[in-house]
């Protein structure tokens, strides 16, 4: 919906617990004052209809330009700040209303806030390629930058677990291999080359710029022959890659699907 809104713009679904978490603690194992609330998203037991709170602000919308402050650097190193929970109302005259639960972005963090939505964006595709070193390299600590890097084997230490050139492009990610409803498939997870290596080096005003000028031709979806699977190719330059594992016609179950 908003990309059809705002057909000039980028759209960027962020989470919004991991990106809160670079200024504000949401649990207790967070350090600092902690939010008591939050919007959010919920899911019925009874399986009826989802529901999502948010936030939203008349206008015709714009820029989060700081009116003190300064730019944002998207390509500066994740920052751990410390804002004060709860949001406060304008004042009505000489009386100020009482602060509500949640998390308020003032304008002398703007930049702030706009950095730390584009580092978890970035962390969120580097987690895709199955590279913790890199995820690791947009977050901070209280977003996990720690379990990021925990138990990560050698042949992702910072450059990429597996690389794949599909319908022509080649990207860089991670194999997984599962079974679905008996025959065993590999999936492959991962982003584009060439933004891999941005992201990787903590580009990423560059790599906005770049996924920003190609989301005309993306996404889309297509058979790659050669993998023997469908392809699919988000605008994040982000793929999925499925495909059934060759010579398992003699394992599988009789009535399953072929």
């Amino acid at each position: 919906m908003l990309g059809s809104r705002f057909p000039d713009h980028s759209v960027t679904i962020v989470p919004a617990d991991t990106s809160s978490r670079a200024g504000w603690a949401l649990t207790s194992r967070d350090k600092g004052e902690k939010v008591k609330y939050r919007f959010s998203t919920q899911l019925p037991s009874d399986g009826g209809t989802m529901t999502v709170h948010a936030l939203q602000a008349p206008g015709s919308g714009g820029r989060l330009s700081p009116a003190e402050g300064r730019e944002p650097n998207l390509s500066a190193p994740p920052f751990q700040a410390n804002v004060m929970p709860d949001i406060h109302p304008p004042t009505e005259g000489l009386v100020a209303p009482e602060p509500v639960r949640g998390c308020h972005v003032q304008p002398k963090d703007y930049a702030w806030f706009q950095e730390s939505l584009a580092h978890t964006t970035a962390a969120g595709l580097m987690a895709f390629t199955g590279s913790g070193h890199a995820t690791a390299r947009h977050l901070t600590d209280r977003q996990g930058r720690k379990r990021s890097t925990g138990g990560e084997h050698a042949a992702s230490m910072g450059i990429q677990d597996a690389t794949h050139t599909l319908s022509g492009n080649e990207y860089v990610g991670t194999d997984h291999v599962f079974r679905l409803n008996g025959p065993r498939v590999e999936a492959f997870s991962g982003v584009d080359a060439e933004v891999f290596r941005l992201l990787t080096r903590g580009d990423v005003e560059e790599y906005r710029a770049l996924v920003h000028a190609s989301r005309h031709v993306r996404p889309r979806l297509t058979f790659d022959k050669d993998g023997g699977g469908p392809v699919s190719v988000h605008s994040d330059r982000s793929v999925l890659a499925p495909r059934l594992l060759p010579g398992q016609d003699e394992e599988l179950p009789p009535g399953s699907p072929r």
